[in-house]
């Protein structure tokens, strides 16, 4: 067996952030900087016990682009019901979508993609059925936002970590 090193970044980007924040390159901010980063390090690592592996990165890299024009596009349409150009009141829901999805980096990332697209909030995850609520904030097409959530997200997510 090989045993492999692997550079502690988490630890290595705490410690530049405390001398950063500090202002200050003194041997006691060094010293006060890697206590610090070992300590907040070893407690995340406790937190979190397994670690995420992508299995695709092309597929991550696609996902990624999706997800900022899905973004774009968003704001847009946000943007014009906020400033009243749409004449329709816009329909305030909320969505139940099941969910394939098992892996916990891979919903954390479903997570992250919801709630940064503007307009919808992943509202909760029922963790027996595994149903996600999805609160919408013009939810005129239900079946376009299960194709959406299902197809373009929660696919490509499967394959990069189950």
């Amino acid at each position: 067996m090989t045993l492999v090193w692997k550079p502690p970044l988490l630890e290595i980007l705490l410690l530049l952030m405390w001398l950063v924040v500090n202002d200050s390159l003194a041997l006691y901010q060094w010293l006060f900087g890697l206590l610090f980063a070992l300590l907040i390090g070893y407690l995340a690592r406790k937190l979190r016990p397994r670690t995420a592996r992508l299995r695709r990165l092309g597929l991550a890299l696609a996902l990624c682009w999706h997800v900022f024009c899905d973004i774009v596009r968003s704001n847009f349409a946000v943007g014009r019901i906020i400033l009243g150009t749409i004449r329709q009141q816009p329909k305030v829901g909320f969505l139940d979508i099941p969910l394939e999805l098992r892996d916990p980096h891979g919903l954390a990332a479903l997570s992250i993609i919801i709630t940064a697209t503007p307009g919808t909030v992943f509202a909760g995850l029922d963790p027996d059925s595994h149903v996600l609520t999805l609160h919408v904030l013009d939810l005129q097409d239900e079946a376009a936002w299960l194709h959406t959530i299902k197809q373009r997200y929660e696919r490509p997510l499967m394959e990069i970590f189950e």
